[in-house]
Order: structure tokens, then sequence, then C-alpha cells
């Protein structure tokens, strides 16, 4: 169950449960690790295991010139964390919440619409007006109230780089470590979008491509090309994007490019998730137009290579190669 728009509106459980609270952008391994253990408890406790998230992020109202880019859209983190146990899904409007006091916020959101006896929170988690509620303060609040509070501290990465957060994440993708990047989401990187019209450039020099619109608020990884799969409709084909400005054309506008490898269809308008698993090349411009299409060629044949040896596909899609 998805709870949205107005929460004082949202619909009561019919059970008690244990809710995680935080923006859970990626759905990265710390984030997985603190929501399944939630569920483990919630499970042992005869509860329903619950999150809440928020859309916006907080910082695009707060502090528009630090707000992050997204790594994934709600969606994307609905999906994800249904898979981790989550069955109620609460995303909090930011607009519609940013003025309760901390009092409100707990009484309201936590004990009357979602009913919680158990609440998982962040060491740094902040709450409530002018960020007024701490985690020491939600701990005191359950006391009265009747609520248990679980604060986790940061998932460590086992030693390679501390802590497993989606600041890292986002600065990995920024830089084009798509495999770093993987290796703390604990699955490929994935952008969604849809098909829109380019220029007809590619199916000239004899490799088609789809051009992927994204939002300007969603994380894109550094400009280059990369080995990826391409999910459509439930099945995932073997491909290589380019990301970047297409130099040897003159070209000045940021593009996402996916040539899906053995595939010619037409796709304007249809819906795509590009799974990036590792990065070949960075962009570059060429001597003309043999030499580009030589290139291309090699890196599809690169990409061919890449995504069989790893085969780091999105899992519930059939495979195509």
């Amino acid at each position: 169950m998805i709870l949205r728009g107005d929460p004082f509106g949202w619909e009561v459980p019919a059970e008690a449960t244990a809710v995680a609270i935080g923006v859970f952008d990626g759905v990265h391994l710390g984030h997985q690790r603190v929501v399944r253990d939630l569920a483990t408890t919630a499970s042992g406790r005869g509860l329903v295991t619950a999150a809440l998230t928020f859309d916006p992020h907080p910082l695009e109202f707060l502090a528009p010139e630090r707000a992050p880019q997204m790594l994934t859209t709600v969606e994307q983190r609905a999906a994800m964390l249904g898979e981790c146990g989550v069955e109620i899904l609460g995303v909090l409007p930011f607009l519609e919440i940013r003025d309760l006091d901390p009092h409100t916020f707990v009484t309201e959101i936590l004990v009357l619409r979602l009913r919680a006896a158990v609440v998982a929170v962040g060491e740094n988690f902040r709450f409530g007006r002018d960020r007024g509620g701490d985690a020491v303060l939600l701990r005191s609040m359950g006391d009265e109230l009747g609520f248990t509070v679980e604060i986790v501290e940061m998932v460590d990465d086992a030693g390679e780089g501390g802590s497993i957060s989606s600041t890292r994440i986002r600065d990995l993708l920024h830089s084009g470590d798509v495999q770093g990047a993987a290796r703390l989401l604990g699955r490929p990187f994935a952008l969604i979008g849809p098909v829109i019209h380019g220029d007809a450039r590619g199916r000239t020099i004899g490799f088609p491509t789809a051009n992927l619109h994204v939002p300007d608020r969603m994380v894109v990884p550094a400009d280059g090309v990369y080995a990826a799969w391409v999910e459509w409709n439930g099945v995932k084909y073997p491909g290589v994007v380019n990301i970047g400005v297409r130099p040897t054309f003159g070209v000045s506008q940021r593009t996402i490019e996916a040539h899906v490898i053995g595939f010619d269809a037409d796709l304007y308008g249809e819906s795509l998730t590009l799974h990036f698993v590792d990065r070949i090349r960075a962009e570059r411009r060429f001597d003309g137009i043999d030499a580009l299409v030589a290139q291309i060629g090699r890196d599809r044949d690169q990409a061919s290579v890449l995504l069989a040896e790893g085969d780091d596909s999105p899992g519930n899609v059939e495979v195509v190669s």
C-alpha cells in the first residue's frame, strides 16, 4: 500500500506498524539492512512493516542550492522497499508537513495515522518545524506515547571506503564509476524515462539509438560510453549507452542514447530502464564519421562481452541476449 497526498487524510492501517523514516534515496545496501532488520522485528511482534519517505527532497525547499539530484524516483523506491519487506509506504509531501511542530508530527502522523509501535531512524534524523526534533527527542516522546525507537548508525562499507550513503553513490556516478555505485547499491544503477525523438543520426550510420528523457532532478552518470542492460516491457536486452554532447557532430546538447544490440524497433514514446553495468570509455571527438563508426562497433562488441561475463542483470525480467 502506498499512502500519498495530505497525510491527515491517510487510511489508518488495521494493525500496528514498525516504521522506518528517511528519504531512502537509492535504497542502497545500508537502507536495505535497516529495513530488513526492522521487518524481522515487525514479524516477531506481529506488526506491519512500514516506511516514511519524502517527495520532493526537503532540501529542495529548505536550501535549493544544496538539494541533491535524486538516485531514484518515488516509484523506484516503493518497489525496492517492497522487496525488503515494506508493506505500507507513506510518501510525505514536504510542503504540507514542514510547519508541523515535532509533537504534532509524532502524534498525528506516527501515532494516529500509522499506529507506530516501533520507529527506526538514523542517528542524524531531524524532524518538525525548523528541524526542531531529533532522535533523542523522538525516543523520549516514544516513552511517553507508547512506541519504541531504534536509532540506527551508518552502515560501513566493509572497510573499503567508509560509510554507505546516497551522497557517496552520487559522487561515484558523477565520476563515471558505475561499478562502484552498483557495489554500494547492491544492484546496477538504473535510469528510467520515455524515449523521445532525436535527430536519427545513429540510424544513418548503422547504429540506431533510443534517446531517453530524464528529468533534471535525477542523477545521470558522467559523460561516456557504458555497457548496460536495456529493459523494455519486462524484458532486458544488451545495450551500449552514450551520454554526452556527441562532439564529432558538433552538438552541444547533452543526450542519453541507448543502442540495443541486435534489436531494431520503433521505441518512441515507450518507457525504458537503463541498468548501467560498466564504463567502456570517455566520450571523445573523432576525425570523421568512419572513425566514429569503427569505434562504435568496438564499443558494441566490448559491451556484449562485459554483459555476457558479468550478467549483472536486474531481477524479475526476461533476458534476451
